[in-house]
C-alpha cells in the first residue's frame, strides 16, 4: 500500500527560506518505491519554488497549494483559482481546520474547492476533524474523483498539541473507511520522529500530515524515512 507524508508550512518561509529548505532537504531524504512526499509552501514560494524543486529532481517529491479558491478564475480580488495552480502543484489542501475555524470556511466552501480542485485535474487532500466527521465526509459524497486523500487531524491534536492515542486514531480511521474505503486516510497532530513510529504501524492508515515538524527539514526528512523504513 502506498504510503504519504504531507508537510503543511501554514504561514511560514519565503523564497529564500523555502530555496535552502529544500536544498537541505535533497541531501538527507532517501527515496524509496511506494512513498510519496508531498510539501505545501506558502503561495508567494510557488511559482519559483516549482522550478527549484523540479531542477533538484527529487524522486515521488511533490508541491501542494495550501487552499484555493471555491470560484474560477475571474473577478474575484485575492483568490487564487485551481488551474492558475497547474504546473506548479499536484495536490491541493481543503478544509484544514484553521481554514474552518479562522476563515469561519462552510462544507459548501468546501464541496466548492474540492470541485474545482478536481475539475482542472490536481488532487484535493480534504481535511477531516472530530466532531463534524460525519458532516464533512458527508461533502464527498457529490465529488467524481478517484484520487483524493482524506486527513483526519483531531482539532485539539492541532490547538493543544498533544497527539491522539493511537488506538483513537485507528477507530477514526476505520470509520472513514466504512464510508469512503477507496480513499486513503493519513493522520495530522502533533508529530515528531520521536512518536510518529506508532502511528505509522497503524493499518488503517496510510501516512501523516505534518505542520511544525515539516519546518525543519532535518526534522521532516526524519519523518519520511522512517515512513520509508516501514516500507522496506
Amino acid at each position: 500500500m502506498k504510503k504519504y507524508v504531507i508537510g503543511n508550512w501554514k504561514s511560514n518561509k519565503g523564497r529564500n527560506a523555502s530555496q535552502k529548505w529544500f536544498a537541505e532537504f535533497s541531501d538527507l531524504y532517501r527515496p524509496v518505491d511506494g512513498l510519496e512526499v508531498i510539501v505545501a509552501p506558502s503561495f508567494i514560494c510557488l511559482c519559483s519554488l516549482s522550478e527549484y524543486v523540479q531542477a533538484l529532481e527529487l524522486k515521488n517529491v511533490f508541491l501542494a497549494a495550501q487552499d484555493v479558491s471555491p470560484f474560477p478564475k475571474g473577478s474575484y480580488t485575492g483568490a487564487v483559482a485551481a488551474d492558475m495552480f497547474k504546473g506548479m502543484v499536484d495536490y491541493v489542501i481543503i478544509g484544514h481546520s484553521e481554514r474552518r475555524r479562522y476563515f469561519h470556511e462552510t462544507s459548501q466552501d468546501i464541496a466548492n474547492k474540492m470541485a474545482e480542485t478536481v475539475d482542472v485535474g490536481l488532487i484535493p487532500i480534504v481535511c477531516i476533524d472530530q466532531p463534524y466527521t460525519m458532516t464533512q465526509l458527508t461533502v464527498l459524497n457529490d465529488i467524481d474523483c478517484d484520487d483524493l486523500l482524506i486527513a483526519y487531524g483531531p482539532t485539539e491534536a492541532t490547538t493543544a498539541r498533544i497527539p491522539e492515542q493511537p488506538e483513537r486514531v485507528a477507530e477514526a480511521a476505520e470509520f472513514i473507511n466504512q464510508i469512503h474505503s477507496e480513499m486513503p486516510v493519513v493522520y495530522g497532530g502533533s508529530l515528531f520522529p520521536d512518536n510518529v513510529d506508532e502511528y505509522i504501524a497503524l493499518p488503517q492508515i496510510s501516512g501523516v500530515f505534518v505542520g511544525e515538524s515539516s519546518l525543519d527539514a532535518q526534522t521532516f526528512a526524519a519523518i519520511c524515512n522512517k515512513v520509508a523504513g516501514a516500507l522496506t
